[in-house]
């Protein structure tokens, strides 16, 4: 398979989704863990964890899933987790407010690729246009 199958990318995102929400409604920003550690995870061994979470539920055989760019979705991982990781900083520091916003654009991003729209995705494509004019003179 040349890609990764939609429905391990969403499970990804609900993850990140519902985690973030369950750290702020219960006031746990400790929860935030979890989410980034599954980015870690994923970003140092090329193997999600929560894709074991969606594996039992696919009815079809992988390739019969339409198919996320890895370098797309790795992109997206990283500033996942340099987002999560500035929010548990800013909590662990006492900075609610600085905490709450990089765990809430997070969760945004997430459920606003769920909904169809990547904002990494976008943000990658201009930086590789922005890289390309570059090169080019």
């Amino acid at each position: 398979m040349s890609g990764i199958p939609l429905p391990f990318v969403r499970t990804n995102q609900w993850l990140i989704v519902s985690t973030v929400l369950a750290a702020l409604l219960l006031s746990q920003p400790w929860i935030l863990v979890i989410p980034l550690l599954v980015g870690i995870i994923s970003l140092t061994t090329g193997k999600n964890p929560a894709f074991r979470l969606a594996r039992p539920f696919l009815s079809k055989p992988l390739d019969q899933y339409p198919a996320e760019d890895p370098d797309q979705q790795r992109f997206n991982q990283w500033i996942s987790v340099i987002f999560l990781a500035g929010s548990l900083i800013a909590f662990s520091l006492g900075w609610t407010t600085v905490g709450t916003v990089f765990a809430v654009m997070v969760a945004l991003a997430a459920f606003i690729a769920i909904l169809g729209f990547c904002i990494g995705c976008f943000i990658r494509y201009q930086y590789l246009q922005w890289k390309h004019r570059r090169q080019k003179g």
